[in-house]
């Protein structure tokens, strides 16, 4: 279930990918999904102590990916102003899954700067409004959320998906000189 990435980042596997970074300020990209909670939270608890964990990045807010955001009690929880945005006028579209919807709300959320550390933050409309990309120009890994999978692109066709800026999406995604694809999904 965890597989090492590169120094200081891995990947724990499931129906959607969760990354840990161990950075200065630890960071988790995207949370997984509630169903396979027990499963995420004991592979992250054998590479960090939760509570130390500062920052968690959510590339878009479906349930896959958003659904166990708890955990990180100690963390700022950053995403796009637009997928926040997009969230507050409709949060079960946003979601996908209208269990989770009171739990997100409850959770302060913080629309995400240009530039955490290390870690480039680039807009990705197409799947969803508010899908970001993450780039670690240092590893040369990109962390493409739902966007770029190892054998094709993310869905356009969900309630917040902006399907006329897919293509320029992937395109603008592709000119990055990654060594690594860090997708949210294994397909």
């Amino acid at each position: 279930m965890i597989e090492k990435i590169d120094d200081g980042v891995w990947k724990i596997k499931g129906e959607s990918n969760c990354y840990y970074l161990d950075l200065p300020e630890k960071t988790i990209i995207d949370t997984g999904k509630r169903a396979e909670r027990k499963l995420i939270e004991k592979a992250l608890r054998s590479l960090v102590d939760l509570s130390q964990i500062k920052r968690v990045i959510l590339t878009h807010f479906h349930f896959d990916h958003i659904g166990n955001v708890d955990l990180f009690r100690n963390a700022t929880v950053y995403a796009s102003a637009k997928e926040i945005q997009a969230f507050q006028q409709t949060p079960a579209y946003a979601i996908l899954d209208e269990r989770l919807v009171g739990e997100i709300q409850a959770l302060p959320m913080t629309p995400i700067p240009r530039k955490m550390g290390p870690l480039e933050v680039i807009d990705c409309p197409g799947h969803t409004v508010g899908s970001i990309a993450i780039w670690h120009a240092e590893k040369k890994i990109l962390f493409s959320g739902d966007t770029i999978f190892f054998k094709g692109v993310g869905r356009t066709d969900l309630p917040t998906s902006v399907p006329e800026e897919m293509h320029a999406t992937v395109q603008r995604l592709l000119k990055f000189p990654y060594k690594t694809l860090c997708a949210g999904h294994e397909y």
